[in-house]
């Protein structure tokens, strides 16, 4: 039972540093570089709208919530070059490391409900349409996205509608009105949009946005509700909780 449902004081911060979070020079897992690849080369501003399309009429399933954490329970995330452990673990890991930091029961909540999402893969989605981390398309990619070298196979890349710095958008126009990779966030965001604050909410949105919250970048697309919004990400890494994707 322990080693499906760990102790939680065992689980909280694995005794790593921030700095050792995130090594994707020496990952632990060799699929890691792989995903990316895939990731990079396929994820289009076109691919995105369609998947959208598809998806966010939420009408593929119904499900509980425990229903959605056993299924879960059968995934290691490709695109995690931290741990090998199943979404189950980690995501008690993750509400366990907020909720021992004292932080309010609806960010407890949120960390346990982070990565429902990647119940995509239960609909037969790839996990390179699934998870790893996120990045505005429909503009030029950011030399902050990790193995940003493979973009340059994505049909994106070369098409001048899309390669210039705001592309389709408008300057500060907000990521809510910017179109992101597709994946869990996206979908786990519809899923629970009816249903917690709107500060839950945003972190469920851009949990997986490193580029952003991690080195700064699409901050031209940012406005002032995302500027205000950002200090939920540095409050979550101050309390040695850098795994959240």
């Amino acid at each position: 039972m322990l080693n499906r449902y760990p102790d939680p004081d065992s689980i909280v911060k694995e005794g790593k540093s921030t700095k050792e979070y995130r090594n994707y020079e020496t990952p632990t897992r060799d699929t890691v570089k792989e995903f990316y690849r895939l990731n990079h080369i396929n994820q289009t501003y076109d691919f995105v709208l369609e998947k959208k399309e598809d998806f966010l009429k939420l009408d593929k399933k119904e499900m509980s919530v425990w229903d959605a954490l056993e299924f879960l329970n059968q995934l290691v995330d490709d695109s995690d070059p931290d741990t090998d452990l199943d979404q189950l673990q980690h995501l008690l890991q993750t509400s366990e490391a907020i909720r021992a930091d004292g932080h309010p029961d609806w960010m407890v909540l949120t960390g346990l409900f982070h990565d429902m999402g990647k119940v995509l893969c239960l609909f037969g989605e790839p996990q390179w349409a699934t998870v790893g981390d996120t990045y505005p398309v429909g503009c030029a990619f950011s030399d902050k996205i990790v193995f940003s070298e493979f973009f340059k196979q994505n049909p994106d890349y070369s098409n001048p509608t899309y390669n210039s710095v705001y592309g389709v958008y408008e300057p500060n126009c907000g990521l809510s009105n910017v179109h992101m990779s597709w994946g869990h966030d996206e979908y786990v965001y519809y899923m629970m949009k009816n249903y917690l604050p709107e500060s839950a909410l945003y972190i469920l949105r851009y949990h997986s946005f490193y580029p952003q919250h991690r080195e700064n970048a699409y901050e031209h697309l940012m406005d002032k509700h995302d500027s205000k919004s950002k200090y939920r990400f540095s409050i979550l890494m101050k309390s040695g909780f850098t795994n959240f994707s």
